[in-house]
């Protein structure tokens, strides 16, 4: 008679897929026996070869990565809002205050003083870089020091934006950010009075990132570097990465947005600028945070895995050839989407192994 075994379902196939202690569930040691045809599995299926995934699917949206809020470093009154969805680059102007614009130059330095002739310091250094790649830095050595070639430099940009050339940039005349930016949206209107205490825009980085909020119980996904597949509108995916965590918006009645409990995380798309053109920004996204891979292994349906009895125990696969079965001892691996990773000696791609009846 055929040695009994007992198929693996349910909570049994954690066991399997750790290399837990085996069920005592079969008669002999389970491996290396044969029958014909008379007790054959109740089904069957090919082993294969596949790539195996755990992976958690969230909703998320699409956004963009280091928001923050620019506010006039002067009192004034907004002229020309800043326009929101809006790219700004070196050179252009964000809004208006008082009928002048207040230009966006590059650079880490804040502006935090009236820069005029005498002046030294980083600031200096950072506004004749500028200058020089707007086209107003001919004669002008790049250095700390706000010279007169400075001030002649000064006053030719002035020129340009048809403002007084005084030689002499005002504290509120300019932004300085580290490089182009979106403008998310301009939170004050024209005529509105605004000051050093009073946002005029918020802004972000334009490197497009997806932000999708996960539960408390799923902390491990939000380490850097994790994977993530990011399925945008069009049915589109982009491959990316967690890049950190990141404190929710508020809501209009200063809340923070999202589940109380949740941790909204920040995903950088592999694909950078172009990863997103033509999306629908206010669309939602699928975003899969990939805890595990395991790729180019073999693989069965969970319910061919068989818990052998016996001295030895473990796992075995039943294989079918014709009429006659072979049970054989596997190893298990992980487990995912209703299949488990096996290997052993002689188990190839394309064998047909017994599953048990669902």
């Amino acid at each position: 008679m055929r040695r009994r075994t007992a198929w693996i379902a349910g909570g049994a196939v954690a066991a399997a897929a750790t290399g837990a202690a085996a069920l005592a569930l079969g008669g002999g040691d389970g491996a290396d026996a044969s029958s014909r045809d008379g007790d054959r599995p109740p089904a069957t299926a090919k082993i294969v070869r596949t790539d195996l995934v755990q992976s958690k699917t969230v909703d998320g949206q699409l956004d963009y990565a280091q928001r923050r809020k620019v506010s006039s470093a002067v009192d004034g009154t907004v002229t020309v809002a800043a326009k929101a969805g809006s790219t700004v680059t070196q050179g252009q102007a964000l809004y208006e205050l008082n009928d002048k614009p207040v230009t966006l130059l590059y650079g880490q330095i804040p502006m935090f003083r009236e820069m005029k002739p005498g002046d030294r310091g980083s600031d200096v250094l950072q506004l004749e870089r500028n200058l020089r790649d707007l086209g107003f830095g001919a004669g002008l050595y790049i250095d700390p020091r706000y010279d007169a070639a400075t001030k002649a430099a000064v006053k030719n940009w002035q020129k340009s934006l048809n403002r007084t050339p005084t030689g002499t940039v005002g504290k509120g005349d300019v932004v300085f950010q580290p490089d182009r930016v979106k403008v998310v949206s301009a939170n004050a209107a024209a005529a509105d009075q605004v000051g050093p205490d009073t946002p005029v825009l918020t802004v972000a980085s334009t490197k497009p990132v997806v932000r999708a909020e996960l539960d408390q119980q799923d902390v491990s996904l939000t380490a850097k570097g994790t994977t993530v597949k990011v399925t945008l509108p069009s049915g589109r995916t982009e491959r990316g990465s967690v890049s950190g965590t990141v404190r929710p918006e508020p809501s209009g009645d200063g809340a923070s947005g999202g589940a109380q409990d949740g941790i909204t995380v920040e995903v950088t798309l592999d694909g950078g600028r172009s990863a997103t053109s033509g999306e629908d920004s206010k669309a939602t996204v699928n975003v899969t945070f990939v805890s595990e891979s395991h790729d180019n292994v073999l693989a069965v349906p969970v319910e061919a895995v068989v818990a052998l009895r016996g001295e030895h125990g473990g796992y075995g696969l039943e294989l079918v050839n014709g009429d006659t079965t072979r049970m054989v001892r596997v190893d298990t691996g992980m487990t995912a989407d209703g299949q488990i990773e096996v290997s052993g000696a002689g188990l190839r791609e394309g064998m047909t192994v017994g599953v048990a009846e669902q």
